[in-house]
């Protein structure tokens, strides 16, 4: 699944189905260290040395999630930046998940 920093989420309109199965097994191939959280949404932690740094990601991730359209949750703590996202249209997985989530690690 290589490339998925390289396309661009597509907003969701609701009324398509969450990915679920061996398509979510092979898209979470594609990404490092993002596991699946009751398979309802990706979920990664970042560790920093301190607040400043676990900001200015967070900031960073902020400018590129409002370039995509597509935003995760944020949690900014002294020395860590955990990130959740899934679709919050449809309540679940979708590909541009997947997407967001490749480019947030290529930040």
């Amino acid at each position: 699944m290589s490339g998925l920093a390289d396309r661009d989420c597509v907003p969701c309109r609701g009324g398509v189905p969450t990915l679920e199965g061996s398509v979510v097994a092979e898209l979470l191939e594609g990404l490092e260290g993002w596991e699946v959280v009751a398979g309802h949404h990706l979920a990664k932690s970042y560790d920093f040395e301190d607040f400043a740094g676990a900001l200015a990601l967070a900031d960073r991730i902020g400018t590129l999630a409002d370039a995509q359209g597509h935003h995760p949750n944020l949690h900014v703590a002294w020395g860590s930046l955990g990130v959740e996202i899934w679709t919050h249209k449809i309540s679940g997985l979708t590909e541009s998940d997947f997407i967001l989530a490749a480019k947030i690690d290529a930040l």
